[in-house]
């Protein structure tokens, strides 16, 4: 289905089917409808694409090290603007976190519990993370929910702000459809310590574990699949509002779910290491 039919099935007026349940229905995040053009010149938006590319290739860059490799490219900015623009797209690098997953101070912080832990069948351990996806005009925010042991994605959903709501949303549609995993891993961001987040895993049973502070790699898995998605759909496209970045996203998370052999699973796709191991 084409962007534009997707916008005019958003009946915003319906007074029978309410607009939240109208966007779970077509997958689309409510916040993604109200997209509107970020106050940034399209100088500076090329430039945040591209810092996104270099450390989309190089997730180990700082903003020194992009700072430096940018002008490879045709692009130059100071290391002070890198971090600045970075810290705005939720850039996250091994040594230092940015503010997507800038801590609350009054938020409680939980410990990591997956180092040396066995993770082999399918809903032991659910992991989520936040990205940046460029757009034509400005950027949205991207977060998903994956199974650890299967590499399935569970649940996804756009927002163009970084507010938990979306994260909950996101959350509360894993569980309905999958049932619930014994732990939840996550980085120390404000979105994954807020209370409303807290209290769905803690009501559900659910135990948290959340990466050492500046450790990447903690979450590594879901940041290969942000990797992968990137490169063989997001940069591939000029994606012109919250609708078609919908469309490209859904279109590649249903591709690796079910069609893209993995490595790692002896060959097989996530849904069937899912089917087997659940």
């Amino acid at each position: 289905m084409s962007p534009s039919k997707r916008r005019d099935m958003i009946k915003q007026d319906n007074v029978s089917i309410s607009l939240s349940r109208q966007c779970r229905l077509l997958k689309i995040s409510r916040s993604s409808i109200y997209y509107r053009r970020v106050d940034f010149s399209p100088a500076t938006l090329d430039l945040m694409n591209e810092i996104d590319r270099t450390f989309t290739k190089h997730p180990f860059f700082g903003s020194r090290q992009i700072a430096a490799y940018l002008p490879r490219n045709g692009f130059a900015a100071g290391r002070h603007r890198v971090r600045r623009l970075m810290g705005i797209m939720g850039l996250q690098t091994v040594y230092k976190r940015p503010n997507t997953s800038k801590k609350h101070r009054q938020h409680p912080v939980y410990p990591y519990l997956l180092r040396k832990l066995p993770i082999t069948r399918a809903n032991h351990v659910w992991c989520s993370d936040i990205t940046y996806i460029p757009m034509k005009r400005g950027f949205l925010y991207l977060v998903a929910i994956m199974d650890w042991a299967t590499r399935k994605v569970l649940s996804w959903r756009l927002s163009n702000t970084l507010d938990a709501s979306f994260c909950i949303e996101v959350l509360n549609e894993a569980i309905a459809k999958y049932g619930k995993p014994e732990i939840m891993n996550t980085d120390q961001g404000s979105q994954y310590t807020s209370s409303d987040w807290v209290t769905v895993l803690s009501d559900a049973g659910i135990r948290m574990s959340m990466d050492g502070r500046g450790r990447y790699l903690d979450n590594i898995f879901i940041e290969r699949l942000w990797r992968s998605l990137k490169q063989e759909a997001i940069y591939l496209h000029e994606m012109t509002d919250g609708f078609h970045a919908s469309q490209i996203i859904d279109d590649w998370m249903t591709f690796y779910n079910t069609d893209r052999p993995y490595t790692a699973l002896d060959k097989c796709t996530p849904d069937e290491v899912y089917l087997e191991t659940i």
